[in-house]
């Protein structure tokens, strides 16, 4: 008997007086020492329908059909059971781990609390647990790390810290939703390898929901391709790779960033140049502050990009990819050479540099954070216009309109808030409202990550289609190995604030020179 079965699941949302269906219908079954995956782009119900297992979905959920883990039925459970069973039983691992984790509280609180409440371990008995778990987990040096709070951790480090909360009671079921959408691709690979091996040791069941089919690939025994609520396609990894039914299934196979950037135009002209650029932070300590040594953010960086042309920059986390992109843009102290357009902007006073803000722009990572949820999209692709006093003889709705027409939004959509978009369209949004401002250099810091495949390769294509209108010179940021390869001329590859090589793009993908790069490379799902 398998240990977890869904049955014919249907999950509803009360809103505005209506019943929105979220989940139709959905039926699958998860043994012990099996990986299934669940797959589909966002709004697909995948989540729900993980959530659904346990009733975490709160009151105004109407759920249907039947969850039984072990044979028993979790919908309409009594709280008493399924409080036992959460967290102890079924647990969870979450996408965001610095949102998971509890800010306030030590690593070794947070996971004393969850064995405590399941286990009944306190004192030695509770810390000797604790310690096995980290070290299974593959934290380093595990007893200097229970003091820690979640920000002196790295983002790998932190979701090795929710799978052993995850793990701390010994579950059946480990639901991982999204568990290493937003980690380097090192780290990535350890994550899954880590899963992997957990799930064989402990025999558990391993519920994985992704967007990202590379990972299936590589992890899940059995897939569950989801659109709209519903399960379209389901069966053996392998099978579904190699011979996909259902044309939903074939278009996320298929959606890959491919292709190259247009080239650069002749006599393109040098925009941005750094000399052995520095970025130092002071380690101050005692009463006086006393300097005792430095963070070496980047080391002497140097670097040139042309009028249309794309410098890639991949590291992994902490390698000092956007502290030069943000010592670039003069938003953040450095020491070096910096040349915009010939002209030694380092040098420059604020007011100088205020008339600098127009023809620099940049595009964060995760667009809903960086959007005011206050302003409408006309006011928030506007605000720069109004900050630089562009006046183009034509009203500000008009050049609203003309931009976003030209990333790809329906005008008649500026009224509203950016909740009410999706992902994709509010990364677009955010494109609009640097692109406004017809600026010559744009960071993309990770413009891609949080974005669902098919997403990300409209987003590619935009980025590449507006570069070659307006002559645009990009940094572009990011640890996705196949979108660089899609977007960039040039890249560079630092490690510990060192540029350690650098390069025409397709020779250093085709032939890198040091380890490092070739680690990096393995660990990519290239294809």
């Amino acid at each position: 008997m398998s240990i977890l079965e869904v049955k014919d699941l249907t999950v509803s949302f009360r809103q505005d007086g209506k019943s929105q269906m979220a989940v139709k219908g959905v039926s699958f079954a998860l043994d012990r020492g099996e990986t299934v995956a669940l797959v589909g782009e966002s709004g697909s119900g995948k989540s729900v329908t993980a959530l659904s297992t346990v009733s975490l979905l709160g009151g105004s959920a109407q759920v249907g059909g039947s969850v039984t883990y072990d044979g028993q039925e979790m919908i309409g459970a009594p709280e008493n059971l399924l409080r036992k069973v959460r967290g102890n039983d079924i647990s969870f691992i979450f996408q965001e781990p610095m949102t998971s984790l509890n800010p306030l509280h030590t690593i070794e609180k947070q996971l004393a609390e969850s064995i405590a409440l399941h286990q009944g371990l306190v004192g030695d008995a509770a810390r000797t647990r604790i310690l096995e778990l980290l070290q299974k987990v593959g934290i380093r040096d595990a007893e200097s790390r229970l003091g820690a709070y979640p920000h002196q951790l790295s983002g790998g480090q932190r979701q090795r810290v929710m799978i052993a909360m995850a793990l701390a009671n010994k579950p059946d079921i480990l639901i991982a939703d999204e568990p290493t959408t937003a980690l380097d691709v090192t780290i990535q690979a350890q994550i899954l390898e880590l899963l992997a091996e957990l799930k064989a040791s402990e025999n558990m069941g391993l519920l994985f929901i992704t967007h990202d089919l590379g990972i299936v690939k590589r992890i899940a025994d059995r897939v569950c391709v989801m659109k709209d609520g519903e399960i379209v396609e389901t069966g053996p990894t392998a099978e579904i790779f190699a011979n996909p039914q259902h044309p939903y299934t074939q278009k996320l196979l298929s959606a890959r960033a491919v292709g190259q950037p247009a080239p650069v135009p002749d006599g393109a002209k040098t925009l941005i140049q750094t000399d052995e650029l520095r970025v130092w932070f002071p380690i101050q300590q005692g009463f006086f502050k006393k300097v005792v040594g430095h963070v070496k953010a980047v080391n002497e960086a140097t670097i040139s990009v042309r009028s249309g042309e794309t410098l890639g920059i991949v590291g992994e986390s902490g390698s000092g990819k956007t502290t030069l992109a943000l010592a670039i843009m003069r938003l953040i102290g450095s020491e070096g050479g910096i040349t915009f357009d010939g002209q030694d902007v380092r040098k420059w006073s604020t007011s100088q540099l205020r008339a600098l803000r127009k023809d620099m722009q940049i595009v964060f990572q995760d667009p809903f954070g960086s959007l005011s949820p206050r302003m409408t999209c006309e006011q928030i692709i506007a605000e720069g216009l109004g900050v630089h006093r562009i006046d183009a003889g034509r009203s500000t709705r008009d050049l609203v309109a003309e931009v976003m027409e030209e990333v790809g939004l329906n005008p008649a959509m500026m009224h509203r808030y950016p909740h009410e978009f999706s992902g994709g369209q509010r990364q677009r949004i955010a494109i609009a409202r640097a692109m406004v401002l017809r600026p010559r250099l744009v960071v993309l810091d990770e413009p891609t990550s949080a974005l669902d495949m098919t997403v990300q390769v409209q987003i590619v294509d935009l980025l590449r289609d507006l570069q070659v209108k307006y002559g645009l010179a990009y940094l572009f940021i990011s640890h996705d190995l196949n979108v660089v390869r899609a977007m960039s001329h040039k890249m560079i590859v630092m490690r510990h604030g060192d540029v350690i090589e650098a390069g025409a793009a397709q020779d250093v993908f085709a032939n890198p020179q040091t380890d490092y790069t070739r680690n990096l490379l393995a660990a990519a799902d290239l294809s």
